[in-house]
């Protein structure tokens, strides 16, 4: 019998894209099913419709329809691409499912999908939100925490039941496959066998412990080793240690958040940090010797004559060490001169001597001839 050209039959040219072919086969099957159109030959144009797509879609097919034309089936069910047994819908792409699916209702497997058996399933990720004092942030620390999830039974490994068999139903596969005939050839139904609820098994008896879930919740208590260097807003991922799978499968991870409380005189930033150091103006002056505490010990540092507030000083490697990187920041001391709120007499004549001191090219004698300035 001779046969229209697939290409004219879905109304697309040779070198029609597969969105176009897939567009043009929408149209046409809607338009031609024999259940919405009343035309005489509805039936038999929605089954050309079909073979051309079923063709059209399929890379291998197009290229061999191609080169051969109709005469590349002659060998396959008589001159069909569907074969001898009806329509093959398992090379069709997944928008016959969209197309017919809602015609003939769910439960048709015309892309070949059909109902898969459950697996297991990765248990979700559980984030755990942890306050830390400056010193156990900056150190590190060992913190006990009480985390509520589900976590597998112990009793049947997460299974749900003991004594695990196939399923007499599905025979394992999980689905329950049934044959409809139609007009329009014969529809393969597949649905989740009800027996297993599609895992392929069954038990001989149920799991008390967990009522056949294979989760039971816990309230656990977690011991967590928290690195140095943790700073606001970092996350530690505990592997394994989140909510339970499902059918047996791998629990999720737990994540931990952290909040870092200031301190009273360090500042942080990253892994330097900066202390504010007050000094008399007799030291900021004549210079002096001045212990400073560190994150871990004090040390004695020399301050410079003719220091000024704002003036920096880095100490190397006194600051907070990453003991995941190996990283350690620095210390910096940021200098400020304290004015006395009150001097004696004496003191008095020392600081009007001290206004005759020469302060030729300092900033203080440029700032002056600017605001003097005509």
């Amino acid at each position: 019998m001779n046969k229209k050209d697939y290409y004219e039959v879905l109304g697309v040219s040779k070198d029609a894209s597969d969105a176009d072919i897939k567009s043009a086969f929408r149209k046409l099957a809607k338009k031609y099913h024999p259940d919405i159109c009343k035309e005489p030959d509805a039936e038999e144009k929605f089954k050309e419709v079909q073979e051309a797509y079923a063709v059209l879609s399929d890379p291998t097919k197009r290229k061999q329809y191609d080169q051969f034309g109709h005469a590349a089936f002659d060998n396959n069910g008589g001159g069909s691409p569907f074969g001898a047994g009806g329509f093959d819908f398992s090379g069709f792409d997944v928008d016959l499912d969209d197309i017919l699916g809602n015609m003939f209702g769910s439960g048709f497997g015309f892309s070949g999908r059909g109902s898969r058996k459950s697996t297991k399933s990765r248990g979700s990720d559980v984030l755990y939100r942890m306050n830390l004092t400056f010193e156990e942030a900056a150190f590190g620390c060992k913190k006990d925490i009480k985390v509520d999830t589900n976590v597998a039974c112990p009793d049947c490994n997460g299974l749900g039941g003991h004594g695990e068999t196939t399923c007499e139903v599905c025979h394992g596969s999980g689905t329950i496959t049934s044959e409809q005939r139609t007009i329009l050839g014969s529809f393969v139904s597949k649905t989740t066998c009800t027996n297993c609820g599609g895992t392929g098994k069954t038990f001989k008896s149920r799991c008390t412990t967990c009522s056949g879930k294979g989760k039971i919740r816990q309230n656990r208590t977690i011991t967590v080793k928290i690195p140095s260097g943790i700073d606001n807003g970092n996350r530690l991922r505990l592997v394994g240690k989140g909510e339970a799978g499902g059918n047996g499968g791998e629990p999720g991870d737990l994540y931990l958040e952290f909040s870092v409380s200031e301190h009273e005189y360090f500042k942080r930033d990253g892994l330097d940090i900066y202390l504010n150091v007050p000094i008399t103006i007799t030291d900021a002056i004549l210079g002096c010797k001045k212990d400073i505490r560190t994150l871990n010990s004090v040390v004695t540092l020399n301050v410079k004559p003719g220091t000024n507030t704002g003036d920096k000083q880095r100490i190397k490697g006194k600051g907070i060490e990453n003991s995941e990187t190996g990283k350690c920041g620095d210390m910096y001391l940021i200098f400020e001169v304290v004015l006395p709120d009150k001097i004696t007499r004496e003191q008095k004549e020392l600081f009007e001597r001290l206004q005759n001191t020469n302060l030729e090219n300092t900033t203080y004698t440029k700032f002056t001839k600017f605001v003097n300035k005509k």
